[in-house]
């Protein structure tokens, strides 16, 4: 089994924001030095976000040669992973997901299951039941689970997702919802370490929002509109009460995608502009690159639709210049 890891020392929630927060776009000249692996990662989630994906990828390979914890290689595969299928690499980016479920898949199935607290008992109180500890947090990374060091629950989920997301990618969507399925089944168990969690609040909502996602994404491509906005839209819930803008972002996006395909066109419109700013603003280049693809295809008119070409081959141009090679070899 693998063991929980050490306690996180860093006391730096710049770092954690960048990847996770509002403070996003920076380059990686603007970033503070990593002072340890968890904050290596999260460099390279941050320059992936923003486009930097020739930084991003440097910075994952100094990761994978500064630390032997299972859980952040497993991370730092899926997040090469994410990285090659935001350019269309969805084979290539697999291999990636694959090896990062195996650094924690088999670990996850011998996870005992965790104890539960007895009911109060008199006089106050409860029985002898063990309580478990939150993982450890930055300080003021951000509310919920966004900043705490990432477990081998989270990284299970990332390789599943991702896994996900690849057979998606290459029109396997029954594959897909079976991983998804696996993922949601993994979310939900209680594990020894993580503890009761906040109530009124999710559990790992970073991963519950990847999750909603992969799904909204795959019922769009099975034709399925009406659960594609409710996923989206249950993304973009969880999404507006964490710290993350690049995640709002993504979330408000795929609600425009799936509200386009139910006939929603205002809406998805009325979206899309709104995402276009927003990206423009915290510096979400490829996200910008997806909306305007987006709006291409909701264009009222010829001038609508140049533009939204233009604005596609600009961010793509960009994109390019900063190390990411789309599949197709354009741009």
């Amino acid at each position: 089994m693998i063991a929980p890891g050490p306690r996180l020392e860093s006391d730096s929630p710049s770092a954690a924001d960048a990847a996770f927060g509002a403070r996003t776009g920076r380059t990686a000249a603007e970033l503070p030095e990593p002072a340890d692996p968890l904050e290596m990662w999260w460099r390279a989630v941050a320059l992936g976000g923003a486009g930097h994906y020739a930084a991003a990828h440097t910075a994952l390979l100094r990761l994978s040669a500064a630390t032997t914890d299972p859980v952040l290689l497993s991370l730092t595969a899926s997040t090469q992973g994410s990285l090659l299928r935001q350019l269309g690499w969805h084979q290539r980016a697999a291999e990636y997901d694959g090896r990062a479920a195996g650094l924690v898949l088999p670990a996850v199935a011998t996870l005992p299951a965790a104890p539960q607290p007895t009911a109060p008992v008199a006089g106050g109180g409860t029985g002898p039941g063990p309580r478990f500890p939150r993982p450890a947090k930055a300080a003021a990374a951000g509310p919920d689970d966004y900043g705490r060091r990432p477990d081998v629950v989270d990284a299970a989920a990332d390789a599943l997702i991702g896994l996900a997301a690849d057979a998606l990618g290459v029109g396997r969507t029954a594959l897909s919802t079976r991983l998804l399925d696996r993922c949601a089944a993994l979310l939900d168990r209680p594990v020894p370490g993580y503890g009761a969690h906040d109530a009124g609040t999710p559990e790992r909502p970073r991963t519950r929002v990847r999750l909603h996602w992969v799904r909204a994404e795959t019922a769009l491509a099975d034709g399925r509109g009406a659960p594609a906005v409710a996923a989206a839209e249950a993304a973009l819930t969880l999404a507006e009460q964490g710290p993350s803008v690049r995640h709002r972002i993504k979330s408000r996006l795929l609600v425009a995608a799936a509200a386009s395909a139910t006939g929603q066109t205002a809406r998805a419109r009325a979206l899309a502009d709104r995402i276009d700013e927003e990206c423009r603003v915290s510096g979400s280049v490829p996200l910008r690159w997806a909306c305007a693809m987006l709006r291409g295809g909701l264009a009222a008119g010829p001038g609508d639709r140049d533009t939204a070409v233009a604005d596609a081959e600009a961010c793509r141009a960009l994109i390019s210049r900063r190390g990411g090679r789309f599949r197709d070899a354009r741009g």
